[in-house]
């Protein structure tokens, strides 16, 4: 699907992978979490093939796809001590609390909005020590005070030497300026 596509990300760094519908940017997540085999190249973490080191990786990544991901017959609290069963109570609801969903921890997630079972799966991002968070289309069903707090979220996870890639169809705020952007056009395809 791409030919001639090389790009790098280090620690510190936000990167948008930007495109049409139909460019492959859903196809280029998916290859770089390992998820998807490339027929040519690789996708390299600290100087080896993902490939070769596929435990090391799945370690520090963080996938979060287009889909919410989560259990619809669970509860945010449930899904959440499902994915980050070994984090304390109190930061399980600090997250519930930083995507707006505390008084929801109960309701199983099949009766929430669309918006609500995308933070769901968002809150894992206040949870997780994974270095590496490659996000698909994160910022669906999010209001702007949303967007604004998940930004903020990848700048710290940024800062702390993390990296963030994510696509999205929608404009980024504007103090998003230390977001890298990758253009996929049909030249890659």
């Amino acid at each position: 699907m791409f030919h001639g596509l090389s790009f790098r990300v280090q620690p510190g760094d936000i990167v948008q992978i930007e495109g049409p519908n139909g460019a492959g940017k859903t196809s280029l997540l998916r290859l770089l979490a390992g998820l998807s085999r490339a027929e040519e190249g690789d996708v390299m973490w600290q100087s080896q093939p993902i490939r070769q080191q596929r435990e090391i990786w799945q370690q520090n990544l963080l996938y979060l796809g287009h889909h919410p991901g989560v259990k619809s017959v669970l509860s945010p609290l449930e899904n959440l001590h499902f994915w980050h069963g070994s984090s304390h109570e109190d930061a399980i609801f600090d997250a519930l609390e930083q995507v707006e969903l505390l008084g929801f921890e109960e309701v199983p997630v099949a009766q929430l909005s669309a918006g609500q079972q995308r933070r769901v799966a968002l809150a894992r991002l206040w949870l997780s020590p994974a270095s590496v968070w490659i996000l698909d289309e994160p910022l669906t069903a999010i209001d702007k005070g949303g967007v604004e707090k998940l930004m903020a979220r990848f700048a710290t996870h940024a800062d702390n030497g993390g990296a963030v890639i994510l696509t999205t169809h929608q404009d980024l705020p504007d103090n998003s300026a230390r977001v890298r952007k990758i253009r996929l056009t049909s030249e890659w395809a």
